[in-house]
């Protein structure tokens, strides 16, 4: 029961305070936004199926990933940012798009002008979040060690999971695995943990020719 002279929005005639007023609106428009985000594909089939994962579900996957790893190996990581940078590092895709890196290469040369542009809108549109923006920009100038390790694992998860579907992605988009290595390993070497995962993965590929045309 509400305390005498407390407005309770749950009774007729009563409203509420400032502090809650149009919540309700601002939630939906943010919901949105993920439902945009949830509708981005990324070039990565999912395992026994013939549809591709979308960003929200790599986030998610790459957030729980950095966990474990944290966790397990006992990294020197601010926890908390490491998964706050992981949930966000994708999300101007929202706006922009996937970019393939094998994909059109005028496409992928216009991936730093399509996301700023991304960036700009989603601070336009969400002004409040403060915290959002100051993640997306922290993220792309990557000069903390939270920041580099969630890049470098954002791509190596990719490789994990084509690898367990037996490589149907590369060979469906005639990925070799020199092309693999040319393009992954400056970028996964940004984290020493990352790297070794990757020196490992790429020694576990060699051996498994048949994921590659």
């Amino acid at each position: 029961m509400a305390e005498q002279g407390t407005l309770n929005p749950l009774v007729p005639g009563s409203s509420p305070g400032a502090l809650t007023k149009n919540m309700i609106n601002d939630l939906l428009r943010f919901t949105k936004l993920i439902h945009k985000f949830q509708k981005v594909d990324r070039r990565v089939l999912i395992p026994k199926t013939d549809r591709w994962e979308n960003d929200l579900e790599h986030s998610y996957q790459l957030t729980l990933t950095a966990w474990y790893l944290i966790e397990k190996n006992n990294l020197k990581l601010d926890i908390v940012k490491v998964l706050k940078y992981a949930l966000v590092h994708d999300i101007v895709e929202a706006y922009a798009g996937d970019t393939y890196i094998y994909g059109d290469q005028k496409h992928v040369s216009s991936k730093k002008s399509r996301e700023d542009l991304a960036a700009k809108r989603l601070e336009k549109e969400f002004p409040k979040f403060k915290s959002l923006h100051k993640l997306i920009i922290a993220y792309e100038d990557r000069k903390d060690l939270e920041s580099k390790f969630v890049y470098a694992l954002d791509k190596l998860i990719p490789i994990v999971n084509i690898h367990l579907d037996k490589g149907r992605t590369w060979k469906k988009e005639n990925v070799t695995l020199k092309m693999l290595i040319e393009h992954k390993s400056s970028k996964v070497a940004l984290d020493k943990t990352v790297q070794l995962c990757f020196i490992e993965m790429v020694g576990l590929l060699k051996k498994k020719k048949s994921n590659f045309n």
